[in-house]
């Protein structure tokens, strides 16, 4: 029996991006085209338990009969939306990957790196990948606010450096599977909500879609911490987040944690545009 297995859905780009990747990791993945064969009942409910994730959140929206079932409804138990993603196979969202190291719905489609041991840099197999669509895979990680490279990385973009001290952040630095540093970013955390922040792409990765896997990824980050809606302020940037998915609001619509940062109470000037978006994958 294989040990990676990719529940697959061949028709969607992220799931042939993360087999492609498996693939060229030589994981000999098993290869299980759910649409097809789905997962048994108990086997898909153990999926979603291991993923450490509410049944509701690997429900697909997109493409699938979700509106038209009412699953927004919340009167909908775990059970009963285990039935419909039976009765419904497109309802599961894709792709789920299983491994040694745990079982992850990975999207965006870099999400499966953490799935696969520490890939060393430059390897010769990896390096040359890049999605279908062209946009290199990217692997982030962890750094403190004190971060020489993010905060010279800012100050060069003239983004705020002055509060990344205050400890509330929590920032990422992002790699090519090559090894060549893509950006930063991060995100305050604020209840439900989170306040994107410091996201910079250095000049000479600009041009190459990496600035949109990056903020995906940084969301999916605060999404796997139970974040449900992002927010951020900016004088020069909107056009690119609204790409993202983010979209203007105006500043009495947002949380009063919002508007109590450092950020929205002078280090971005009143000038700045309020964007937001509810974090999914």
């Amino acid at each position: 029996m294989s040990r990676v297995t990719i529940y697959h859905n061949p028709a969607c780009g992220t799931s042939r991006n993360v087999l492609a990747l498996l693939e060229r990791a030589r994981t000999e993945p098993e290869v299980v085209e759910y649409l097809k064969t789905p997962p048994s009942r108990d086997v898909l409910a153990d999926l979603i338990r291991r993923m450490g994730l509410p049944v509701r959140q690997v429900l697909r929206r997109k493409g699938t009969p979700y509106a038209e079932l009412g699953l927004d409804d919340p009167k909908w138990t775990d059970d009963e939306l285990l039935d419909f993603m039976m009765a419904h196979p497109i309802l599961i969202n894709r792709p789920i990957v299983v491994t040694p190291r745990g079982v992850t719905l990975c999207r965006p489609s870099d999400v499966v790196l953490d799935l696969l041991p520490d890939l060393p840099p430059m390897d010769i197999n990896l390096a040359d990948l890049d999605k279908e669509e062209g946009v290199p895979f990217l692997k982030d990680t962890p750094i403190p606010a004190s971060h020489p490279g993010l905060v010279a990385a800012l100050t060069a973009a003239g983004l705020p450096v002055a509060d990344l001290a205050d400890g509330e952040g929590k920032f990422f630095a992002y790699w090519t599977l090559g090894g060549t540093l893509a950006g930063y970013g991060g995100y305050v955390p604020l209840d439900a909500d989170v306040l994107v922040r410091s996201v910079v792409v250095p000049a000479a990765a600009q041009g190459k879609g990496i600035g949109r896997t990056l903020v995906a990824l940084l969301l999916r980050r605060a999404w796997e911490e139970g974040h449900q809606r992002a927010w951020l302020l900016t004088t020069s940037a909107g056009g690119f987040f609204e790409k993202a998915g983010f979209k203007p609001v105006s500043r009495d619509q947002a949380p009063a944690s919002v508007l109590a940062t450092p950020q929205a109470q002078g280090l971005c000037p009143s000038t700045a545009t309020l964007l937001s978006r509810t974090i999914t994958v």
